[in-house]
């Protein structure tokens, strides 16, 4: 049996962080990981690389360009004759891209000197881990450590109404694999996931229909900027349907029925694609041995500390199967922050400066409260708003829709959130969550000097706003 400091059971972005970051710290580390790619080979990466951020984000930075090719380049005085798709080299990038990543994992894997040993990683008891290989050849073997750290990610969560054939009817990970453009595309769930997904395919063609459920269009967003991104949206083509609670889907030959009903009563949707977009669980079936007593609540979610400790000592879990966001940053920081403490540094995570992206362009971003929740918890805010119509640089790149909001605090002026829709919303952010981690105030960003023309005046202006006094409205 082998011996090792640490093992991690998952190689997604909170799992090989973990690894590298316990490596590094001199501990002797392996990292289970059961991904295989399309090629049917072994990789890393988990789901963020392979089937998740990575490749998603390729191909809406795709569909972005071929959109702008059609639609927004003449009013800088370019015409294009004739502009095409192929759909097959745009896939092919995205392909490269992931492949590129996974890679680049195995050898920081070899660099630091952690063992990647492949296949399923079941917990079992004494601090030991059964790794079962998909190669039937090999037996089960046994694994044991001083630490152990879960981090075995998360998977779409199903609709038991509607079930997934991966052939008409697909999830995230099929929606990113479509060899031609379904000319009507539906998809079930208008959140995070749908609506990146329902922008590729509307880009490249498809007429696109999104069926959410929640009467509130991104209910965890701030409500102004989900009041102009959905009209943004619904001006790019997206027909986004609220209130729409899927009862049936009936597949024929060469298309799909679906019937809902919304507050107007009920309808059917005739697609030829249709996208399951739910949101996602965590990925803990099968992983705990029974005589284990890890204790979990019903969703499948483990519970731990706020250091990320499980109820059994020397055992942590990370990401997507603990609580907060399902993003992927905050679980590589819950790795490293586990990997630092094992090693008996000091570290913790500030849950409140993590960052929020939805990649649709405009982007949306924010860090802190929303007005919502500042109410509900009776806090005093003021807020200040700066609209891009008004900011010099996005006027010069035809990218005017969208605002830069800042809140801050009543008497102390600290600034409790920063909500971002525009362009580069996801990049502009982190002046946000800086600003918020040294307890900055509004007054502090107005009196910072930001270059001109940027997209990040706008977030100067917004604070400036707070206190009445922006200078270009």
């Amino acid at each position: 049996m082998s011996k090792f400091d640490v093992v991690v059971i998952g190689a997604g972005p909170a799992g090989y962080v973990a690894a590298i970051r316990a490596a590094q710290l001199g501990l002797k580390t392996a990292c289970i990981e059961q991904w295989i790619n399309k090629e049917n080979k072994p990789v890393l990466g988990g789901t963020c690389l392979n089937v998740g951020c990575i490749p998603s984000k390729a191909l809406l930075d795709s569909s972005e360009h071929y959109y702008q090719a059609q639609h927004d380049l003449s009013a800088h005085g370019i015409h294009i004759k004739e502009c095409t798709l192929e759909l097959d080299a745009m896939v092919k990038r995205k392909d490269g891209i992931v492949q590129k990543l996974t890679q680049g994992i195995e050898m920081l894997f070899k660099k630091n000197e952690v063992t990647w040993l492949k296949g399923h990683g079941r917990l079992i008891s004494n601090k030991q881990v059964k790794i079962q290989s998909r190669h039937e050849s090999h037996g089960p073997m046994i694994v044991e450590a001083d630490h152990i750290i879960i981090a075995t990610g998360s998977v779409p969560r199903p609709l038991p109404t509607i079930p997934i054939d991966r052939n008409m009817i697909v999830d995230s990970t099929g929606a990113l694999e479509f060899r031609e453009v379904p000319n009507r595309l539906g998809i079930v769930g208008g959140g995070v996931i749908g609506l990146e997904m329902g922008s590729v395919w509307s880009r490249l063609g498809s007429e696109v229909t999104i069926l959410e459920a929640m009467e509130d269009f991104l209910f965890f967003v701030d409500e102004q900027i989900s009041r102009e991104s959905l009209r943004t949206f619904k001006k790019q083509g997206l027909d986004i349907k609220l209130g729409a609670l899927v009862r049936s889907v009936e597949e024929n030959k060469k298309d799909l029925t679906i019937e809902y009903e919304d507050k107007e009563g009920s309808h059917t949707l005739t697609v030829d694609r249709l996208v399951v977009a739910v949101g996602r669980k965590p990925n803990t079936e099968g992983l705990i041995a029974d005589e284990v007593d890890l204790y979990m609540d019903e969703s499948g979610y483990i519970h731990v500390d706020e250091y990320c400790s499980t109820s059994i000592p020397n055992i942590y879990a990370v990401g997507d199967v603990v609580r907060g966001p399902m993003l992927a940053h905050k679980g590589s920081e819950e790795g490293t922050m586990v990997a630092e403490r094992i090693a008996g540094h000091k570290a913790q995570i500030n849950y409140e400066t993590i960052p929020w992206v939805v990649y649709t362009w405009p982007e949306i971003a924010w860090v802190g409260k929303t007005e919502k929740e500042l109410k509900a918890a009776a806090k005093e805010y003021r807020v200040g708003v700066f609209p891009l119509k008004a900011n010099g640089r996005a006027l010069a790149m035809e990218e005017q829709t969208g605002l830069v909001k800042v809140i801050s605090e009543v008497h102390t002026d600290e600034i409790l959130g920063v909500h971002i829709f525009g362009p580069f919303a996801s990049e502009l952010i982190t002046e946000g969550v800086f600003a918020m981690e040294y307890k900055a105030s509004a007054e502090d960003i107005a009196r910072i000097v930001h270059a001109h023309p940027t997209i990040s005046e706008a977030i100067h202006e917004a604070a400036l706003a707070v206190d009445d006094r922006a200078l270009h409205m």
